[in-house]
């Protein structure tokens, strides 16, 4: 789809980066010629992606890092701008489960809020002041979610983090853009992995995600890594502040969340009976 070497010469870091959609987008990054930094919390699933992507002679750095933790993201930063800046962040680390609200504790939302809001918050941070510092540019990138447009019940700080999230692209789009800095963003619909299916399609939920969107079917890894690829790429240089929507439609027509309302108490006690197992 994509001219070789789209990405050529630039060097993008992408948290959770060793599973799901954070490796679908390693791997189409690299293929387009950048090089890439992973981090995450799991230093195996880490290691996995880049043991793929360098036997295809991609550049490949990887560090173990719990982004919730302010210290460990400067920790991290530091390591990588010692040995190159650089160019492009992908905020993709995220948790999320379904709960009802009024039975979650403070605990269960940090769960949440860490990775998903504080750790983007930190990363861009630290990335942005050192992009600022050293007169460089940089993009931002995001995923985000449609709950930022529609609301979402039963993943209520889920919803918070990536309103949040949004509301940091478009005002740091204003306050950054004269810095040369870009910040975007991906609101992606049901693109299913492992780990988010297995929180969000608990047993006892038997919504098909494919009957939400009018398109009639889920996203493919491909195409979200396509849409991540132009958008943190030189060609769309004049993009900023913006959020994409890449969701077959279905937000147009459900938040996603509406089956659930048709849960009984007890489907939810078995349900967090169930995680409370896990």
């Amino acid at each position: 789809m994509f001219e070789a070497g789209l990405l050529a010469g630039k060097r993008i870091l992408i948290t959770g980066g060793g599973s799901g959609l954070g490796a679908a987008m390693a791997k189409r990054f690299a293929g387009l010629g950048a090089s890439l930094v992973l981090c995450g919390r799991r230093e195996q699933l880490l290691q996995d992606v880049a043991v793929e992507l360098r036997a295809d002679g991609a550049e490949v750095a990887a560090h173990r890092c719990d982004i919730r933790d302010a210290d460990a993201v400067e920790a991290m930063l530091e390591a990588v701008w010692h040995d190159a800046p650089i160019d492009v962040l992908v905020n993709n680390a995220a948790a999320t489960f379904i709960a009802q609200t009024e039975h979650l504790s403070a605990r269960a939302a940090d769960a949440i809020l860490g990775p998903t809001l504080h750790g983007a918050l930190y990363c861009t941070l630290g990335a942005g002041r050192r992009w600022i510092e050293a007169e460089r540019p940089g993009v931002v990138l995001s995923i985000l979610s449609t709950s930022t447009i529609t609301g979402r019940a039963f993943t209520v700080p889920s919803a918070m983090a990536k309103s949040g999230l949004l509301a940091m692209t478009k005002s740091l789009a204003v306050e950054w853009g004269p810095k040369r800095i870009r910040t975007v963003a991906i609101a992606p619909g049901a693109f299913p992995t492992p780990g988010a299916s297995a929180q969000l399609q608990p047993q006892g939920r038997s919504v098909d995600p494919a009957s939400r969107a009018p398109v009639g079917r889920v996203g493919s890894h491909d195409e979200l890594a396509d849409l991540a690829s132009f958008l943190i790429s030189d060609r769309a240089g004049f993009i900023t502040g913006e959020m994409v929507v890449q969701d077959g439609g279905a937000h147009l027509r459900s938040s996603g969340a509406e089956d659930l309302l048709g849960w009984s108490e007890a489907d939810w006690a078995a349900h967090r009976a169930a995680r409370a197992k896990s």
